[in-house]
């Protein structure tokens, strides 16, 4: 059987990632995305507060709302409804593309690329159905049902590339989920009490899952998941400092004792371990099986 490579669509998407031509773009607009005095509101953007993205949920307003009025411009006697559901669409259009910049400065540069497309497919969706709402403001309904397919054509292609990023880039994912399904239960051998520093990040493994060790104390030691939940940064290579550790590439912060998230961009926490010193040895074991394992010890 003839094994086909992958389709045009994807060859063009996997080139994309690999374009540098805008690159020099992409970095002036990320610092500017990153230089806006956002404070608090960046989490929230990130989604940290949710749990994962907030960008994804954010669009689902503009899109089915403008899907809808696309759906009235099919039957009679609904131009009033259509324009309410266009001007609804624009309104909400403002804090998703919040979020999605927010996320954006924040990915790899293959998935700024792929990111940069999607973004310029949106503003043309959104340029679109504002021309649309002012067409048929003024009266002129056949050009604002064309820009208004126009513009849904457009966040359809947006859409896609989303899902490109967010499926095939893991832009937004829980980079350490596999975590808890790589560890085996029980308590794990990861060196002697002297191989760790006081306050100082060191690098192990816990089965083949890298972790970092933090000495705190003579006796206190914080092991978490190496790779951070946001994009998978080393977090043995972060700064140590105020009981927690900040990821080197994109700034997360994590805290020591528990490995939650206490500043984004990464918005799942850090895989932690429950540690024990064993005649001069440091063990650990992965803090979602003690209760299972406590109450296999207690039956």
């Amino acid at each position: 059987m003839t094994q086909r490579g992958p389709g045009r669509v994807l060859s063009a998407l996997d080139r994309l990632e690999e374009w540098p031509g805008a690159d020099r773009l992409i970095e002036a607009v990320k610092q500017a995305v990153r230089s806006v005095p956002l404070g608090a509101a960046r989490d929230v953007l990130h989604g940290r507060p949710l749990g994962h993205p907030v960008h994804p949920l954010l669009v689902q307003v503009p899109i089915g709302t403008w899907l809808s009025a696309a759906a009235l411009d099919l039957l009679p006697g609904n131009r009033r409804a259509a324009r309410v559901l266009i001007g609804i669409g624009l309104a909400s259009a403002v804090p998703a593309t919040a979020a999605g910049w927010t996320d954006w400065a924040e990915l790899h540069p293959e998935q700024q690329r792929v990111g940069l497309v999607h973004a310029v497919a949106n503003v043309a969706a959104v340029s679109c159905f504002a021309g649309s709402l002012l067409a048929r403001l003024r009266g002129r309904e056949g050009a604002g049902k064309a820009l208004g397919l126009a513009g849904l054509t457009a966040a359809g292609a947006g859409g896609a590339l989303g899902g490109h990023m967010a499926y095939r880039q893991a832009s937004g994912a829980n980079h350490a989920e596999d975590v808890p399904h790589l560890v085996s239960p029980g308590w794990h051998t990861i060196g002697d009490v002297a191989e760790f520093p006081v306050g100082q990040a060191v690098r192990r493994h816990v089965d083949d899952v890298p972790v970092m060790v933090v000495r705190e104390t003579e006796n206190t030691v914080h092991v978490l998941a190496d790779l951070c939940s946001h994009m998978s940064g080393p977090l043995s290579e972060g700064e140590i400092g105020d009981g927690c550790v900040t990821c080197p590439w994109h700034g997360s912060v994590f805290r020591l004792t528990d490995g939650w998230n206490v500043k984004g961009p990464a918005t799942a926490p850090q895989p932690s371990f429950d540690t024990r010193t064993v005649d001069g040895r440091v063990q650990a074991r992965l803090r979602h099986l003690e209760a299972e394992q406590d109450a296999q010890g207690a039956a």
